[in-house]
């Protein structure tokens, strides 16, 4: 993609909130001088969300992304001062418990903190006493210390960088209010006000809740729900009067009681109070008034006293002391929430030239904005994004209708403790396979993923979990799981298993220029003959894994690609040349894996073409009928068996089903859900894109370098993996297997090496072929040697495990090439 030169590009930011004013400071700092930041309210607090935040940084949380960039925030912060007065007051955090559930929780998060280099302890009710002296100790069980979390100071910070950016040659206009998006040729070219054009060769909008309007008006769908959240502070209280100067307004750790949604934070000689404990109270961006307009401010909206009752009395039961006091003021402040709770990230594809850095709160503001001036300058930021892109949600997830039912149940869930592999509950069934009626037949167990149904385990297949010696597992592994997954990972590997493949991404590529592309775009030789499959890698410029693909070369000029996401679409949709056209076919296809040692007796018969092994090889593909249906058979295996991927039209999906199932009968054959499949994948040592491996990692870090040919010419990222190989990694993905037989790790844990966290898991699941826990983790090189003992740390206990050559499963490949 070309870029304008950065000594002529001229950018123009939409919103003076903290997002703007970071991303002005970050742009300016990397040499981009010609910044236009555009507010509709006045400076330094325009009344959006950083007008009211309460400043509450957690850096903690199970996205590593996310961590790093609340980590950016509080160490940019701490360096910004105004007048004196720092920009962030680093008094630490403390997250309580009052539940064993909670108590147990917040152990998870130790280990998260340890894995992404957050200091964090445990302690106990009195020493969370001396913290908060007006805690009533006898409601706690413990709680999660966080020494370097804080108060961020956000309109000192709005101001500290907007000083540093205009000294570099940036402009802050306030009382401009944006009504059009110019643009030509499909590229953003400027700016409407109604105070004037802006020309504009880059077009941010960090508008805050306001992000849906201005989409709008460029064409580009931004998928946030505005909610509004209570916040509320007490009269003075006779405890805090003299205790905390009025300068910095707070000394004790910001609180958090997450088993009642409510959080707390001083100010002088009040405390302020948040809930996020009441119904969710969604809000229409486009009218919200403008600031002359607003009783307060456009983010402040009347309080609600009614809805914040229980919160009062929940409060008084923590903190005792307020019991004496009342609520004086309080607002309902609005914000954004996305469908699944993160920001949206990156640059338009409809309308080159036009970026988003949405739904991002104060927490992780300058990290947010460090990453969007880096890829904006750079072409990739340093962390990965990928839980952030734009193009992470399906078609079937972008209606208003799913926007505001996930939105709000977002909202809702804040302070929940979710397990990872929770499953959100609305709107579903949203996407099923064809072969969902079956499924249902069999009493599969769906959890959801993309807006898919995806069977985990079948009820069908109970009795065969009879007798099968499984260690007991904890209530935490035991959640979304069932002794079944053992006995179809079991029949799997003894006989034959159907999987449900739909879910996963198909791209058509054709045209003359299909293959030329293609070698350019991924790592892999693909110049093979037609009914070649080739597994290969997608890298960015500086090297780091952007996707792993299956490609299949049908015709000349015709291919189908196996890929992850919608971003993988997006970035091979931006590359394409005229020519070559590109097409998701997902929708209109389907797929089943037909594994296992049976596999062929079960195939052979319903086709008249040869599927030995000798006329079919392995990563090999053809047409065939399978019966009466017309089927793309890729012999591709991903659980580590002899076996199939059968492709068809959506519409004789169920034939397919339904002739595979009636030929298995005699072999045994089940159906297997995804619960069987990722351990049988982690004892064949396949990687799992965006768990294992990311932008963040190269392919020899990750031990996929087998997939990268120098030698077929350029491809994008060739040149930065130059000098690079498997004996330069300064780390590596490594597989571990845990020591004690019944211990179970899920993934994100810390590991240990010689008693410090040095790594962290990635993915993890029981193998029941070799009988013990299978995990990778991100190690340092010198820890990644077979044989080295670590401990992965899980719920505050550290378990023993040894590095372990891989695969642990059929390392000469003999039961795949039969």
């Amino acid at each position: 993609m070309s870029r304008t030169p950065a000594t002529h590009a001229r950018v123009v930011v939409i919103g003076a909130g903290i997002v703007g004013c970071s991303l002005a400071d970050e742009l300016t700092a990397r040499g981009w001088r010609d910044v236009t930041v555009l507010e509709q309210g006045p400076l330094p607090a325009p009344g959006g969300s950083t007008s009211h935040a309460p400043g509450l940084v957690f850096q903690t949380g199970p996205s590593k992304t996310m961590t790093e960039f609340a980590a950016y925030t509080v160490k940019k912060f701490n360096s910004l001062e105004v007048d004196g007065l720092s920009c962030f007051n680093p008094l630490g955090g403390l997250e309580l418990a009052t539940t064993p559930e909670r108590w147990a929780d917040l152990h998870r998060k130790a280990g998260l903190a340890a894995s992404w280099g957050v200091r964090a302890e445990l302690i106990t009710p009195a020493e969370c006493k001396k913290h908060w002296p007006m805690l009533d100790e006898s409601r706690v069980l413990g709680g999660l210390y966080t020494p370097d979390d804080g108060l961020a100071r956000a309109l000192l910070a709005c101001r500290a960088q907007i000083t540093r950016a205009e000294a570099r040659g940036a402009r802050f206009l306030e009382r401009h209010t944006v009504t059009g998006i110019e643009r030509e040729n499909g590229r953003v070219t400027g700016v409407i006000t109604d105070r004037g054009t802006f020309p504009a060769d880059h077009v941010v909008s960090a508008a805050g809740f306001w992000g849906p309007v201005i989409g709008k008006m460029a064409g580009v769908d931004v998928p946030l729900l505005p909610l509004a959240h209570q916040y509320a502070k007490t009269a003075p209280l006779p405890e805090l009067d003299g205790v905390n100067d009025p300068r910095t307004e707070a000394s004790k750790p910001i609180l958090r009681f997450q088993d009642r949604d409510l959080y707390y934070r001083e100010h002088t000689d009040r405390i302020g109070i948040g809930s996020y404990a009441h119904r969710p109270m969604p809000v229409d961006p486009f009218t919200v008034p403008a600031f002359d307009d607003a009783p307060v401010m456009p983010s402040s909206l009347p309080f609600t006293a009614e809805d914040f009752a229980p919160s009062w009395e929940d409060s008084v039961g923590l903190l005792p002391a307020l019991g004496a006091s009342r609520v004086e003021e309080g607002f309902n402040g609005v914000f954004s929430f996305t469908p699944d709770g993160m920001p949206v990230l990156g640059e338009s594809r409809d309308l080159s030239g036009f970026w988003l850095a949405e739904a991002v709160w104060v927490t992780h503001s300058a990290g947010v904005a460090k990453a969007v001036a880096e890829w904006m300058t750079d072409g990739r930021p340093s962390t990965d994004v990928h839980e952030c892109d734009l193009y992470r949600f399906e078609e079937a997830q972008r209606s208003p209708a799913y926007i505001e039912d996930r939105g709000a149940q977002n909202f809702v869930e804040v302070y929940d403790v979710i397990h990872p592999l929770q499953p959100m509950e609305q709107p579903r069934p949203l996407r099923v396979s064809p072969f969902h009626a079956r499924q249902q037949e069999l009493g599969a167990y769906f959890l959801e993923g993309g807006g898919w149904e995806r069977p985990h385990w079948y009820e069908a297949n109970a009795p065969l979990a009879e007798g099968l010696d499984l260690p007991e597992r904890d209530a935490w592994s035991a959640r979304y799981w069932s002794p079944i997954a053992a006995a179809e990972a079991k029949a799997t590997r003894e006989k034959v298993a159907l999987y449900d493949m739909t879910p996963l991404r198909r791209l058509e590529v054709t045209g003359p220029g299909a293959l030329a592309f293609l070698q350019r775009m991924t790592t892999n030789q693909l110049d093979k003959k037609p009914g070649a499959v080739t597994y290969t890698l997608m890298l960015d410029e500086a090297g780091g894994i952007r996707s792993d693909l299956t490609v299949a070369r049908l015709a000349p000029d015709r291919f189908q690609i196996g890929a992850n996401s919608g971003a993988d679409l997006d970035w091979l949709l931006r590359h394409a040349p005229e020519g070559v056209h590109i097409q998701d076919i997902t929708s209109g296809t389907c797929c089943i894996g037909v594994w296992g040692p049976l596999a062929r007796d079960l195939v052979q018969p319903l086709t008249r073409d040869d599927f030995s092994h000798e006329a079919f090889g392995y990563f090999k593909a053809r047409r065939t009928y399978l019966g009466h249906v017309p089927v793309t058979a890729m012999r591709l295996s991903y659980v580590g068996e002899l076996g199939w991927e059968l492709y068809t039209t959506a519409d004789l999906g169920l034939r397919l089903w339904d002739t595979l199932w009636e030929a298995g009968q005699e072999h045994g054959v089940i159906a297997a859900g995804r619960s069987a499949f990722n351990s049988l994948r982690l004892e064949k040592g396949y990687r799992s894109w965006g768990h294992d491996m990311t932008t963040e990692h190269d392919p020899y870090e990750a031990g996929v370098g087998f997939a990268v040919r120098p030698a077929k010419g350029e491809f994008i990222g060739r040149a930065a993996l130059e000098g690079r190989s498997a004996d330069t990694a300064r780390r590596k993905l490594t597989c571990l297997t845990l020591d004690d037989p019944a211990a179970v790790v899920l993934g994100k844990e810390p590991v240990h090496v010689d008693g410090v966290p040095a790594g962290y898991v990635t993915s993890a699941s029981y193998g029941y072929t070799v009988g013990r826990c299978v995990a990778y983790a991100w190690l340092p090189a010198a820890a990644a040697v077979p044989g080295t003992a670590v401990h992965v740390e899980y719920f505050g206990e550290k378990v023993s495990a040894t590095v372990t050559e891989e695969p642990l499963f059929d390392p000469r490949m003999t039961r795949i090439r039969k």
